[in-house]
Order: structure tokens, then C-alpha cells, then sequence
């Protein structure tokens, strides 16, 4: 179960990549009142942590409704999070049009930074009927969401302390080790196909 919780936990905390969006972060909420960052911040997290928490609890129904097998999604998303990895591990140059004009809500820091649609596909493979296990899947989805609230808090002083380069290259290093990940997450889905031939 504690092995179960730590492989959700980092898997969520790397498709979420709360270090990566550090500077979308601090770029959007520039033209924000300094007093009211904390609020927006724990608002954009808080609407994140209820669209990914949706995904989780209904995404059986979703699979059913969309006549979609477990094997199928399993292998499909593997496939986005090694794409999403080899972003992470290079990374394209960003845009000059992301800084916004006013507070932002909901997009682009809740929807698409944090519950895109590689955590949307990563928390619907959580989808159980076992009770523990949705509790571990709860309690690390949990867990991440507070690892978002630190890092974005704090997201003005972690870009000054580290620097861009270290941010860069803790960015790659998360995304070497997604890269892996999602090669099992591969793997274990053509063993589950063979298996049901």
C-alpha cells in the first residue's frame, strides 16, 4: 500500500510538473496585487485538485460510456506521458504572448498547467472499485496538491534563489524519470493485452 501511495504520488507529481510551471506561475500572477497572489494561488489549486478528483471517481463511468478498455487507456497513456517527458527533457522555447492581462481564473493555471489533459488521462488509469485503493489515490492526489500550494507560494523566491538553469535542469531530471515510467506503464500494458488474447 505505502509502495502503491509513492508510485501515485510521484507519478501525479511529475504529469502535474509544479516546478516546471513555476514560471507561468510568476508571469501570470505579475499584474496580480501582491496581497491576493495566496488567495488566487490556493483558488486556481483548489479548482485543479476538484476537476483531477472528478476524473478519479468517475472515470470508470467514462471508460464504460466511451466503450474504452483499461488495456487500451493503459497503453494510450503511456504513450502521452513519454511524449509529455521528452517536452520535459527538451523543452521548446516559450511563447512571449503567455503573460496575462488580469487576474487569471481557472485558465491557464488550474486548466491546462496543473489538471491538463495528461493528468486528466493519468488519474482516470486510478479509476477502482477497491476501496484502499481509492484512498491511497485519494490521500497522493492529496499530497500533491499540497506539493503545488508550497511551490506556487513560494513561486516568486524558488525562481530568484535557483535561477532558471536549475529549474531547467531539475525539469529534465523529472523528465528522465517520467520518460521511465511511462515505458513500464507501456510495458505492463502489452503484457495485460497478450494476457487477454
Amino acid at each position: 500500500m505505502t509502495q502503491n501511495f509513492f508510485q501515485t504520488f510521484i507519478l501525479l507529481l511529475l504529469v502535474t510538473d509544479p516546478f516546471g510551471n513555476v514560471p507561468l506561475f510568476v508571469n501570470s500572477l505579475a499584474k496580480v496585487a501582491p496581497a491576493r497572489r495566496w488567495r488566487v494561488v490556493v483558488r486556481e489549486c483548489a479548482i485543479a485538485f476538484c476537476v483531477l478528483l472528478l476524473f478519479m471517481f468517475f472515470g470508470r463511468h467514462f471508460l464504460a460510456a466511451m466503450q474504452l478498455s483499461e488495456v487500451a487507456l493503459r497503453i494510450g497513456g503511456s504513450v502521452i506521458l513519454f511524449l509529455i517527458a521528452m517536452r520535459m527533457v527538451f523543452p521548446q522555447p516559450a511563447n512571449g504572448g503567455d503573460e496575462m492581462a488580469g487576474e487569471p481564473f481557472i485558465v491557464p493555471l488550474a486548466i491546462p498547467a496543473l489538471a491538463g489533459p495528461s493528468a486528466l488521462a493519468t488519474v482516470l488509469l486510478f479509476s477502482s472499485h477497491e476501496m484502499r485503493d481509492v484512498m491511497v489515490h485519494v490521500g497522493a492526489l492529496t499530497a500533491v496538491a499540497l506539493v503545488w500550494l508550497a511551490v506556487f507560494l513560494s513561486a516568486e523566491r524558488l525562481q530568484r534563489a535557483l535561477g532558471p538553469q536549475v529549474m531547467t535542469a531539475f525539469e529534465r531530471l523529472m523528465g528522465l524519470i517520467l520518460t521511465a515510467m511511462a515505458v513500464e506503464m507501456l510495458l505492463a500494458g502489452i503484457r495485460a493485452f497478450l494476457k487477454s488474447l
